[in-house]
């Protein structure tokens, strides 16, 4: 049947639902970053054990502080690849999405976690500057160069998918804060060789606590979002409403949603208003095709009516009036 088909008159309260399977309909899986994610954990594990030794012996806060943020970037790279293996399995019994949301989950979990950690970090950092100790310099100078070359190398193996995939973004940014950290406690080294002033150690931790909270920021907040179900930043709400609302034969668009079934996959429900009843099923793949195209929603299902029902969305009730009710023992007006 073409676009400019339609299948005859239905009653003005039917209710045409299509669910789109084919054509511009799929489920990508993730790419697999399986070895990247196997060399980086390897590369910080051993890095992680040669800093803390270091630390000790150079009695550099900035040192150990480094080796505890690297820590937790090993343990979030474990949650990271944990939630792309899972992310790739195929949708089965209860789970009918599969279990793509995982990587939200490990996200989510990934920006926690550095909290965390930077909170421990300011902590013993705090403490460090009323009495600051003697360090030596040049181990902290020599482990921390070797950092940025581990950590720029493991940061460099997740450019490619941090543009379009929250959770490796999430990897991302842990190894590119951990290089500049690491560039930043060189330079402190060298200060303190120059200068002698121990101080600048405790403020180095400090400096690395207000670098990895400004690049974990965002990832906890898109993350949050993505968890309550919210639209995917890189998709505009207004601008699909007016693509859904400018098709031919289409009155209005009611109960629209989007929302993230995964740190890489976006789904759409919809109801399009159409006097005219169903338009066929080749226009209806079309709309999808071009909502995977321009907005990359790759799950789309969209139910046709004939008429506008006078109800919106059930989600925009009003409250319950249990919700506003008084508090037990308030007496009732």
């Amino acid at each position: 049947m073409s676009p400019s088909e339609h299948a005859p008159h239905q009653p003005q309260d039917a209710h045409d639902h299509h669910h789109h399977h084919g054509g511009g309909h799929h489920h990508a899986l993730p790419t697999n970053h399986n070895s990247a994610f196997a060399l980086a954990i390897a590369l910080n594990v051993v890095f992680v054990a040669v800093e803390f030794g270091y630390g000790f012996v150079a009695q550099s806060t900035a040192l150990l502080a480094d080796a505890g943020h690297n820590l937790s970037d090993v343990l979030g790279l474990v949650l990271a690849w944990g939630a792309a293996v899972l992310a790739r399995r195929q949708p089965q019994g209860r789970y009918t999405y599969g279990l793509r949301s995982s990587s939200i989950l490990a996200a989510l979990a990934n920006a926690m976690l550095l909290v965390v950690a930077c909170g421990a970090i300011a902590w013993e950092a705090v403490h460090r500057f009323s009495a600051p100790a003697p360090v030596a310099s040049m181990t902290v100078i020599t482990v921390a160069a070797v950092g940025i070359l581990i950590n720029g190398l493991s940061a460099w193996l997740f450019v490619r998918g941090s543009k379009d995939d929250l959770n490796i973004r999430g990897a991302f940014l842990h190894m590119a804060a951990d290089a500049a950290v690491s560039l930043a406690v060189v330079i402190g080294g060298v200060v303190m060789l120059l200068t002698g002033w121990y101080w600048i150690d405790a403020l180095l931790s400090l400096v690395i606590v207000a670098v990895v909270m400004i690049g974990t920021w965002s990832l906890l907040r898109e993350a949050i979002r993505l968890a309550l179900s919210a639209v995917p930043a890189n998709i505009n709400l207004d601008e699909v409403h007016h693509f859904l609302n400018e098709l031919p034969g289409v009155a209005s668009v009611q109960d629209l949603h989007i929302w993230g079934m995964s740190t890489t996959e976006a789904a759409l429900t919809a109801h399009l208003v159409m006097a005219d009843g169903h338009p066929g099923d080749v226009f209806m793949e079309q709309i999808s095709q071009q909502l995977t195209d321009r907005y990359a929603i790759a799950h789309t299902t969209i139910q046709i009516r004939q008429q506008d029902a006078g109800q919106g969305c059930a989600l925009h009730a009003a409250v319950p009036a249990d919700v506003t009710a008084p508090a037990a023992g308030t007496p009732h007006p």
